[in-house]
Formats: structure tokens, sequence, C-alpha cells
């Protein structure tokens, strides 16, 4: 049996409605795992029973690897170097592999082969690499499946990190067209700015203008409809 799922192709209502569930156990499971913002993602790990392991994780042919999660182990790496990264990508990164825990991996599995050492896994059972964002606007483009559950990975973070009613609060009283106003969400929620501004192009709250050099955002089909 294989730790992996079959792959599926999910739209992003249900990759939304996935990392909404998690939020909501977490919050029937008592005030320890209670969510709230600034997010702290490592009791999401917590919640699952999974390890969180900082350390330096070599490049590989491929290039750098910002974080890994071992299914067997039960156990996420994260690439120390990604600590001089700007405020939220580590959050981004290990909501990433937690993504990857919930969409992918056959939790049925891990529990039977617990046992195994790591050096005994096949090429099927090999750890899921993360090297980096991806563009979170753009499912169909990815050109092969391990492209796509990679889309897949960190459209969930996205999720996770900012859900909908979370983001219904924060731009209260704000103008989500000037700048300013989306750096004080970005503290509020503790995500990276980068980040916050494509999860509110997604829910298609603003259009940025990406061609002119000011980057003017406008608002989107959502708020003007």
């Amino acid at each position: 049996m294989s730790i992996f799922k079959p792959y599926r192709y999910y739209r992003k209502e249900a990759i939304e409605y996935q990392a909404n569930n998690v939020l909501r156990r977490m919050a029937q499971r008592g005030e320890q795992f209670a969510p709230s913002w600034p997010f702290d993602v490592t009791l999401v790990a917590d919640f699952f029973d999974l390890g969180v392991i900082w350390e330096r994780i070599p490049p590989d042919e491929q290039g750098a690897i910002a974080a890994r999660i071992l299914p067997l182990q039960r156990c996420i790496e994260i690439n120390e170097e990604i600590l001089d990264k700007p405020q939220g990508f580590q959050e981004s990164t290990l909501a990433h592999e937690i993504g990857h825990w919930v969409l992918h991996i056959n939790h049925e599995a891990t529990r039977e082969t617990g046992d195994r050492l790591f050096t005994n896994l096949t090429p099927a059972d090999e750890p899921f690499v993360c090297r980096g964002s991806r563009d979170v606007n753009s499912p169909l483009s990815h050109a092969s499946v391990l492209e796509s559950m990679e889309w897949q990975a960190q459209y969930f973070a996205g999720c996770l990190l900012m859900p909908r009613r979370i983001l219904e609060e924060k731009r209260q009283g704000r103008d989500l067209t000037y700048w300013s106003h989306l750096y004080e969400m970005r503290e509020e929620l503790g995500v990276s700015i980068s980040n916050l501004v494509n999860r509110l192009q997604d829910l298609e709250w603003i259009y940025l203008d990406k061609k002119t050099r000011k980057r003017e955002i406008y608002p989107g089909k959502a708020l003007v409809s």
C-alpha cells in the first residue's frame, strides 16, 4: 500500500473546504488548539501529531530545498536557511507541508508502515520536497502531476493561514486598494505581503495591475458586483 494517495484534481472550493475543516476540528478539540490570529501554524502540526524539525537541508541536483515532509516518521523538516526570509515565509512553508499531509498522504498506510526505516523506502515512498513558492493563480498551467500537487498544497496553505471569515474581519474599516492597509492586515495575520495579495486576488477582492511601475490596486469583481 502506497503512503501517497492516488493523484486527484481538486477544485479550489474543495481545497478551501479541507482547510476550513481542519480549523473547525481544531476549535472543537478545545482551547489548546483553538485557532487565533496571527496564526501559529505549529499548532496544526501538534494537532496532527507531526514533529517539526529545523535543520540545514543540503540542495540536491535540482536545487535548493525549503522543506520536506517525511510521512512515515510523521515529521516535517524545514531548512533553517529560510529563517532569514521575510515575515510569513516560514509560516507559509510549514502550512504548505501540512497541505501535503492533508491532501496527499494515505494516513492508513503510514500507520501500517510506521515502523519501517527511512532507508528502506521505495522511490514511491520518498518524501515530498518543497523548493519554493508556486503561482497559486495558475493551477492549469502546471505540466506535471507533481507540480499540480505542489500547487494544491500551496493553495491549501493560503486558505489555512487566511480563512475567508478572518479576512472579512480584518478588512473592516480598511480600503484594500491602499498598500498601507494591506501591510496592516499582513501584520495582524502574520503572513507575507505576497501571500496576502495572492489570496485577495484569488477571492477577486482586489486586482493588481502588474504592468505599471506603481503596481496600483483596484477593487476586484467580488467587491464591485
